[in-house]
């Protein structure tokens, strides 16, 4: 399959704290994390471009393997799951250490032109960064995702890349309109791809 070389790993440090708890993470630039396994994992769609720069295979993109991996069940060799640590501003204010909350990156490969891609997940459960959220997605905001992540690629404006959208075979609870109704609503996962996903909190929380 594709190689996987975790250069954000082995270049900077990162939380020597191995459980998977909400907490304040402090002189660590990730915490090593593994999605949460969900029921039913399928695959409603991938984008034939983006599999392509990262030289998948089409009979591999349309397994049940490829929809394993990439709802957070399964690993391909070498990939080594992490949330990152960053701060940021919120509404006008420094809102200290921010990070990852439903985001776990399952690695960084280089392909054959030398291109290097870090595989991030969306919606695949929480992390020491998700505060008092569940870590995870519905189908609603995550096929937006991925339409409108190729969508601006194509129009020429810098974005990720979104490489699948798989369906859990759960049900999340979200209130969608914030009125105090919440309903059931299907769960996913959209993994996003990009060169890095180094971001400037990633350097002001060390500020």
């Amino acid at each position: 399959m594709i190689p996987f070389d975790n250069r954000f790993l082995a270049e900077l440090p990162g939380d020597p704290e191995s459980a998977n708890f909400r907490r304040q993470v402090h002189g660590a630039c990730y915490s090593r994390v593994q999605s949460t396994p969900v029921a039913q994992p399928q695959l409603l769609a991938y984008a034939r471009e983006v599999a392509e720069l990262l030289e998948l295979p089409t009979a591999y993109c349309e397994s049940q393997s490829f929809a394993d991996v990439f709802a957070g069940n399964a690993q391909m060799p070498g990939m080594d799951p992490f949330a990152m640590c960053y701060g940021g501003h919120q509404f006008g204010n420094w809102a200290g250490q921010l990070g990852d909350g439903r985001a776990i990156n399952l690695g960084e490969t280089v392909n054959s032109h030398g291109e290097r891609w870090v595989l991030q997940l969306k919606g695949s459960g929480p992390t020491p960064y998700s505060r008092t959220a569940d870590g995870l997605a519905v189908l609603r905001s995550s096929l937006r995702e991925f339409v409108c992540s190729e969508a601006i690629f194509h129009l020429g404006i810098p974005t990720t890349r979104a490489l699948s959208l798989v369906l859990t075979g759960e049900q999340v609870l979200r209130d969608m309109f914030y009125d105090g109704h919440p309903k059931q609503e299907p769960g996913a996962v959209v993994c996003r791809v990009s060169p890095s996903f180094t971001r400037f909190g990633s350097f002001e929380i060390f500020a």
